[in-house]
């Protein structure tokens, strides 16, 4: 008896891992079709439109599925709010330890280093974010931000309208390619 009680709670458990793995995998599919589907809408979306779908879209990127690293983001989030730099950083990158595979954890700690001016830091981060999350039209332009300062209109300029490819009615970008456009153009002649 105890041998076919053993098997039988290593099949439980077997079954009960492989549902809960199915469970996490429709769940990121799902959340890959909402975004998707969210960014579609964007991209065809009127100004007013925009804003719910940045909201939705910006609370899809924040979601990371461990409660520990949720966290350990809105903790980042809040020392940045309050111009504690250094305990953001410790925060965002205890979450980036905790969660690599997490882009906005590694979006939220480029913008603490860009804070700090540490743009080599910030780009490597943002560049990172990117892989993980290619359509973040916040960290496009983060990147841009970056190369505007370290006096390269030219590479912001593209990243500025890689967002708006992306987010067409994304203020801050659209005011920084009107800022750069007469630049950039000129400089092509």
């Amino acid at each position: 008896m105890g041998i076919a009680t053993n098997n039988l709670k290593g099949t439980v458990a077997a079954i009960a891992l492989l549902v809960m793995i199915s469970g996490t995998c429709a769940a990121q599919e799902a959340d890959s079709r909402d975004e998707t589907q969210l960014l579609q809408q964007l991209a065809q979306s009127t100004p007013q439109q925009a804003i719910g779908l940045d909201r939705q879209l910006q609370a899809l990127w924040s979601q990371s599925g461990s409660a520990s690293a949720d966290l350990l983001l809105e903790r980042g989030r809040e020392a940045l709010d309050d111009g504690d730099v250094e305990t953001a950083i410790e925060h965002l990158t205890a979450l980036t330890d905790h969660a690599p595979d997490f882009a906005e954890g590694w979006h939220v700690r480029a913008s603490a280093f860009f804070g700090q001016e540490r743009f080599g830091m910030a780009a490597a981060d943002l560049e990172y974010a990117l892989t993980l999350n290619p359509n973040n039209y916040d960290a496009i332009y983060g990147l841009g931000l970056i190369f505007e300062v370290v006096g390269k209109p030219e590479r912001a300029f593209d990243a500025y309208q890689r967002a708006l490819a992306i987010h067409p009615h994304h203020e801050e970008v659209t005011n920084a390619v009107n800022r750069l456009k007469p630049q950039v153009e000129g400089s092509a002649l």
